[in-house]
């Protein structure tokens, strides 16, 4: 695997990059929030935080990993910020001002999330910006959670960026007649940001500090937009999905499927809260993508055990949900309920359907591999699994399908 910044495309990973990594997954997002705050130049910003990136990448490995890393980082990035504006006294007293960790104010995250959004950029590049900017996942992340090349990702970000720029987009939270507009893009990077979270398409099984970012940016966007359903419908999803995360690893890091969990560890009163916003979104009667998603996870949340799923109910959410948003990914995860209420065959040929679409899909064919095992083709299965090994970069997730080629598909 490469880690690729700015001015640097492929460097070998070290016990220091990968560390660097880490770290610049977690704060970058900050970090380019508060000089975006101070600066209010977007490509500024986001190009001294690459400059301290590569500052790192080229020292660390010499100097060793200091001990407040992220700190080191702001400093070296607030400094070259300093030196780049060495002539512009007034934005130079403004950094001078900085100290990390910064205190960010109730809507810095927000702000900067709307203006990834505005509706001067095209919708893949609010995704990919906001993604990159305000969330710090790399390329490669991004590139992964969208089905895309790295290189459409790359270039996405900076013409976004320098669009930004050159079209003097404002760094705020629009005004209020301005909001439903703008709703539906930031509500789709807030939903990629849980999906990374939830599983992740990085070194690591999941990451609850996304998690934990994708629901204080939903519940912002709650507290500005409280009778707009599809808002609390995302935030409900987010919570249900938090709700059952520890029984969803088991100690050893392997990844429990939902049929396996012991659900005793579920948060059965956070459960039941979320399912009591999502009833009260229900309430005004406009169905959308996210509250349909959350009446899903409510169903399988509300079973008492496996056995006791409600698959006719889940099936009609989901051609609900394929009318209402249609695509894909959508109708993959439908074939798992066509399966418990049709039967596997009309769940596979649901599948297939989708061969061209989700071919480099990792759970199209981890999806379809089980399908084959449960009809008895045994062989056909260990190959869809393999090919789904070949297409996953989450750990947990190669450990799975790993037990299931090599043991016969018997591991779950």
């Amino acid at each position: 695997m490469t880690f690729t910044i700015k001015g640097r495309a492929d460097v070998d990973r070290t016990a220091s990059d990968r560390e660097l990594e880490q770290i610049v997954r977690e704060h970058a997002g900050r970090l380019a929030t508060a000089l975006m705050r101070i600066t209010g130049d977007f490509a500024m910003a986001e190009d001294l935080v690459q400059d301290a990136v590569l500052a790192a990448l080229q020292r660390w490995p010499m100097e060793g990993v200091p001990d407040r890393p992220d700190a080191w980082l702001f400093t070296v990035a607030r400094n070259r910020g300093l030196d780049a504006l060495r002539r512009q006294s007034n934005y130079r007293a403004k950094l001078a001002q900085l100290r990390w960790p910064v205190q960010p104010t109730s809507d810095d995250r927000l702000r900067l999330i709307f203006t990834c959004c505005h509706p001067a950029l095209s919708r893949p590049a609010q995704i990919v910006l906001t993604l990159r900017v305000t969330c710090g996942l790399t390329t490669a992340q991004i590139a992964r959670a969208l089905l895309v090349p790295e290189t459409t990702v790359a270039q996405r970000i900076t013409r976004a960026k320098r669009k930004i720029t050159e079209a003097g987009i404002p760094y705020r939270v629009p005004d209020p007649n301005e909001l439903g507009a703008r709703l539906r893009e930031v509500l789709s990077v807030i939903y990629l940001l849980l999906n990374e979270g939830y599983l992740s398409t990085g070194e690591r099984g999941q990451s609850r500090d996304l998690v934990d970012d994708a629901e204080w940016l939903a519940a912002q966007l709650y507290d500005l937009m409280p009778t707009e359903p599809e808002v609390a419908g995302l935030l409900a999803l987010i919570r249900l999905h938090r709700a059952r995360a520890d029984a969803r690893f088991d100690p050893g890091g392997n990844l429990v499927l939902l049929e396996h969990q012991d659900r005793s560890n579920w948060d059965h009163e956070a459960i039941a809260a979320a399912s009591r916003l999502l009833a009260r979104a229900a309430k005004r009667h406009q169905p959308g993508p996210y509250q349909l998603q959350a009446a899903i996870v409510a169903c399988h949340a509300e079973a008492a055990d496996w056995a006791d799923t409600d698959w006719e109910q889940i099936g009609l959410l989901y051609d609900m949900l394929v009318h209402l948003a249609p695509s894909p990914l959508t109708r993959l995860h439908r074939s798992i309920a066509r399966r418990y209420t049709a039967g596997p065959e009309a769940a596979l040929a649901e599948v297939d359907a989708l061969a061209t679409a989700l071919d480099r899909y990792h759970l199209y064919h981890a999806i379809r591999a089980d399908l084959l095992r449960t009809l008895g083709r045994a062989d056909e299965a260990r190959a869809a699994n393999r090919r789904a090994l070949e297409l996953t970069a989450n750990p947990a997730e190669q450990a799975l399908l790993r037990r299931r080629i090599d043991w016969g598909d018997d591991a779950g």
